[in-house]
């Protein structure tokens, strides 16, 4: 009965941090970088630049945004490409670690015998961890390249700050690791 108890967290564990990753690779705003301010009794506008995986745009005071979408894969800056390929590298080891780890679930009645079905459940913890680790790991580096330009004086463009989507990317990565590594403990 306890193993039931810890492959079902770790299913719950794991299945809503791939919910998390893939919600972020659609996600707007991974860099967010706000020009303007208060100017007392006058008029000010505030214009945010802001940009995602797949576009860049920005927004001004009267709600008008402009998108200019990224147009080939080649011609994007290398730390996207990263980005973009670790992330679906994870959600693909993620589903597939969802199904293994589904079929060796002591609470299925699929994968047979249960010495088989255990080896299913380690093979999707696995897979899991390695799947957390991918998304984390392409998190950081777009953090390190936005981070890292705002924190060079020597920078001459927009400074952006981290936006919510890395946030909610990496709660999500960590969930698919511990929900990993509670299937490889049962």
């Amino acid at each position: 009965m306890k193993i039931r108890i810890v492959q079902i967290f770790g299913f719950l564990f794991t299945v809503l941090g791939w919910i998390f990753v893939s919600c972020t690779m659609a996600m707007e705003y991974w860099k967010i970088c706000g020009l303007g301010g208060l100017g007392g009794n006058n008029i000010i506008s505030i214009i945010w630049y802001w940009s995602s995986l797949w576009r860049a745009c920005y927004t001004d005071s009267t709600a008008v945004t402009d998108c200019i979408d990224f147009p080939v894969l080649w011609a994007v800056d290398n730390h996207i490409q990263i980005v973009r390929g670790l992330l679906i590298s994870a959600l693909v080891s993620g589903l597939l670690a969802i199904v293994l780890a589904l079929i060796g679930m002591e609470c299925t009645y699929i994968g047979g015998k249960e010495k088989i079905k255990h080896k299913f459940t380690f093979a999707g913890g696995v897979f899991h961890i390695l799947s957390g680790l991918s998304s984390f790991s392409g998190y950081v580096v777009y953090a390190n390249n936005v981070s890292g330009e705002y924190f060079n004086p020597a920078f001459q463009g927009l400074k952006f700050n981290l936006g919510t989507p890395l946030f909610l990317g990496w709660v999500g990565s960590m969930l698919c690791i511990t929900g990993g590594i509670f299937y490889s403990i049962s």
